[in-house]
Order: C-alpha cells, then sequence, then structure tokens
C-alpha cells in the first residue's frame, strides 16, 4: 500500500487512544472498543467517527502497513530538505521512494524530478476497500462458519473485463496527458498536477466504448461473496476478505472486503476470550455437604463436582469446554468453561421448610464477625 497524504495528517494511535509503542494486541484490543462504541447502529450520527476509527485500524492493524506508516510517519513530507541526493531525509531510506508517495509524488514532482527522478504515470488504479456487516448466532462466532454475504457493488464489467472497448474493440494511450492520467501546471520549483480532463485519470482512451458499462469499465450488480469466519470471532471483530472488494480501473486489482462481525448474545453463556462462563445455583445444604450438577457445554452435558464449603460465588473450571480451538496449524487452544456456583436464597419457605432451617440456626456456630470492630 502506498503512503497517502492522509498519513502525514492524521494520528492514528491518537485516533485509537493506544501508545506509539503499543503492541498488536493492544491495537486490536482499542480498536475492538471504540468500534462496538461508536458503530452507527449503536451510536447514529457516529458515522465519521467510526470510518476514521476504521481507517486507522486498516494501517495500524497490518504489521507492513504500519512499519511503512511509522517509518513515513518518521521522515515526514519534507524531510530533508532539497539538498539530499539519493535519500528523502538521509539516513536507511533505500526502500522509500519519492513516487511511492501517490499524491505527494505529484506535489514534488517539479522539485525530485528536476535531479533525476522518475515520475510515475498514474494509469491503472487499485479497487477501493468496501466494508460491510455480517450478524452471526452465538454458536457460528464460536465454531467457525462459511456465510455468503451479498453486496451491492460496482463489478467489473462482464462484457470487456474492464477494459471499457467493445468486443473486438482495443485502448490507446491518451494523447492529451501521454498516458501518465495527469497533466501538470508548471510553476517554478513546484509542478503541481491535475487528472487529466480527457481520459479522466485512467490513461487510456476507448475508440468504441463498451455497449455494457459505455466505457466505465464497472457495471453495478448485486455480488456474492462467501467469507471464511474463523473458529472464537468476536464481536466487533474486523476480517479481512483479500481481493473482494471493489474492482480496479482498467485491468488494476480489485481492493479487499472488510466485514464487521456482530455476534448475537447466547441464552445461557456468556464469554470472555475463549472461556465460556455459566452461573449454577445449588442449595445451601448442597454447598455445605457438596454435590454434584449437570451442567451444559456446546456439545454434550458434563458432570460437576461441588466440593464440600464451597463458598458462594465460587469458580469451577471445566478445562477445554469453552470456544474451540480454530483447527489450523499452530493455531490457539480451546477455552474452558468457567462454572460460577450461586448459593440460591428461597425467597419463601413452607413451615416445614421453616421449622427445619431454625432447627439448623439453633445448632449451627454463626458466622464470626469480630473482624469488623461492631458489636453482633
Amino acid at each position: 500500500m502506498a503512503p497517502q497524504r492522509e498519513w502525514f495528517e492524521k494520528d492514528y494511535y491518537e485516533v485509537l487512544g493506544v501508545a506509539s509503542t503499543a503492541t498488536d494486541k493492544e491495537i486490536t484490543r482499542a480498536y475492538r472498543k471504540l468500534a462496538k462504541q461508536y458503530h452507527p447502529d449503536a451510536n447514529p450520527g457516529a458515522e465519521d467517527r467510526f470510518k476514521e476509527i476504521s481507517a486507522a485500524y486498516d494501517v495500524l492493524g497490518d504489521a507492513d502497513r504500519r512499519k511503512e506508516y511509522d517509518e513515513v510517519r518518521r521522515l515526514g513530507p519534507m524531510a530533508g530538505g532539497f539538498g539530499t541526493p539519493g535519500g528523502f531525509g538521509g539516513g536507511d531510506t533505500t526502500n522509500f521512494r519519492v513516487e511511492d508517495l501517490g499524491d505527494l509524488g505529484d506535489l514534488f514532482g517539479g522539485i525530485f524530478g528536476g535531479r533525476g527522478g522518475r515520475r510515475r504515470a498514474r494509469g491503472p488504479q487499485r479497487g477501493a476497500d468496501l466494508e460491510t456487516e455480517l450478524h452471526l448466532s452465538f454458536e457460528d462466532a464460536v465454531r467457525g462458519a462459511t456465510v455468503a454475504v451479498n453486496l451491492p457493488v460496482d463489478s467489473r464489467c462482464h462484457t470487456c473485463g474492464g477494459s471499457g472497448a467493445a468486443p473486438g474493440t482495443a485502448t490507446h494511450t491518451c494523447d492529451r496527458c501521454g498516458g501518465r492520467g495527469t497533466l501538470d501546471d508548471n510553476q517554478g520549483l513546484f509542478s503541481l498536477s491535475t487528472v487529466c480532463p480527457k481520459c479522466n485519470g485512467r490513461g487510456t482512451l476507448v475508440d468504441t466504448p463498451c455497449p455494457t458499462c459505455h466505457g466505465t469499465g464497472t457495471e453495478r450488480r448485486n455480488r456474492q461473496v462467501k467469507v471464511r469466519i474463523p473458529a472464537g470471532v468476536e464481536d466487533g471483530q474486523r476480517i479481512r476478505v483479500k481481493g473482494k472488494g471493489a474492482p480496479g480501473q482498467g485491468m488494476a486489482p480489485a481492493g479487499d472486503l472488510y466485514v464487521v462481525v456482530g455476534v448475537d448474545k447466547h441464552a445461557v453463556f456468556g464469554r470472555r476470550g475463549r472461556n465460556l462462563h455459566i452461573s449454577v445455583p445449588v442449595t445451601f445444604p448442597e454447598a455445605a455437604l457438596g454435590t454434584t450438577v449437570t451442567v451444559p457445554t456446546l456439545d454434550d452435558p458434563v458432570t460437576l463436582r461441588v466440593p464440600a464449603g464451597t463458598s458462594p460465588g465460587t469458580t469451577l473450571r471445566v478445562r477445554g469446554r469453552g470456544v474451540p480451538s480454530n483447527g489450523t496449524k499452530g493455531g490457539t487452544k480451546p477455552g474452558d468453561l468457567m462454572v460460577k456456583v450461586d448459593v440460591a436464597v428461597p425467597t419463601s419457605l413452607t413451615d416445614e421448610e421453616r421449622q427445619a432451617i431454625e432447627a439448623l440456626a439453633e445448632v449451627i456456630e454463626p458466622a464470626g464477625r469480630e473482624h469488623l470492630g461492631v458489636a453482633k
């Protein structure tokens, strides 16, 4: 991904509320929290803020893009001034090229062009990235699923294959911009560029436009994309489907599709990471004397031993019965089922029950409260 002008203007770390030294996990955690808070469904009117958060995570959530972003931010758009030949600010910049700056390459083209720099032609443009939402059941989210997503998008024309030319005809280089897609306006030291109005920035012209797309190379239609949802996906997580976004101009590659997953709540289970949580009520005699209880899991129920003397709020662990492994080599291990023991206190008693509890109260030692420093 070539650096964009916005990289110099936007501090993506500040947008996500993390330090520039944040780990990948910290960045992902911050994104999920903000995406859930500012998602338009939950917070109408926050569309711009949500887009800003998504744009920041597009860069910082990808290791290669983040590295490039950090380097560009470190150098700055005017790093090194005008007198550092072969580099852009000195130091180890052998892989940093002016033509990789996209729009900024046009801005500084007059400066570096005079020093032998080569201006990159605009030519075909990569397709835009798309984003859509997908709602999953709790079970599909924890187990993984392959689902079809319907997208009304501009797709590469099926008649001309994206060239914009009618079948049997060809395109030719724009005679006004020479195939670069831009026109220069030399103003002394600087050379400012504008999109060529004759070819609309494509760098090519069509003699006989395609009858289906009228020379644009794209057509609007519904497209179904199958998306594989990995096991253990969480609410608000963003999944990238490479090459399934909007088609590129001409024969350029398509953009990517980003799927924001919403996960329904479960009637019984809660979830924290890869562990599932459930509360199981027991009576006071069961907690005091010990018992066995049957608890549900995502698969078959299991029998769990509650030790004698279990206090209310105690959490018991059933290993391997949480969110399943994603099944990939070196993937995550299955989580655990965390069972919280709640002692159920009856709100109404029969005469027989009341007599039994009163009899117990006569023989049982009262709870020690001396440490509170107040009278009994």
